[in-house]
């Protein structure tokens, strides 16, 4: 098997946007520099939150809606008078692919990929592609202030 060629006029030919964006964010949080790197390919958005180069885990959350009645505005408009704006929405479900880790730190993961599966529809209701989560924290801390930056980072590449 060697490489296929196509001709111009081939009917096969697909467009694929190259490069993908990516974008890029870094500040010290707690005293410890991290990098935020978003890239959004055609069927997936990545994004990586490293701190001293590591990334431990990798979690993805699909953003299609599998319940139909989420896509109705009836029932947006009923569940946004209810729920805080600061939870992330509940139909979302994050699962952990590789590198757990931990209870305290596999809670961390999936608290970070529900929210900024949020932050993404938020920014755009029609998304629909699956969100890829690499976090590399140097320690599992879940106070509010350090969260807040993390996502405020986020915000930045998205």
């Amino acid at each position: 098997m060697g490489l296929q060629t196509y001709t111009m006029d081939d009917p096969t030919l697909v467009t694929i946007p190259y490069p993908a964006q990516t974008r890029q964010a870094t500040a010290t949080i707690s005293g410890i520099p991290t990098s935020i790197t978003s890239i959004s390919f055609s069927d997936k958005i990545m994004i990586t939150i490293t701190q001293d180069g590591r990334l431990a885990q990798w979690l993805t959350v699909p953003l299609q809606a599998d319940n139909p009645t989420s896509t109705d505005p009836h029932f947006n408009l009923a569940q946004v008078a209810d729920e805080d704006s600061l939870l992330p929405v509940s139909r979302f479900q994050p699962r952990v692919l590789l590198g757990a880790g931990g209870t305290e730190r596999e809670t961390m993961g999936l608290l970070y990929a529900s929210q900024i599966a949020s932050l993404i529809t938020v920014k755009n209701r029609e998304e629909s592609r699956a969100l890829v989560l690499g976090l590399g924290l140097a320690k599992v801390d879940l106070s509010r202030d350090v969260f807040l930056e993390v996502l405020d980072l986020v915000t930045r590449v998205l």
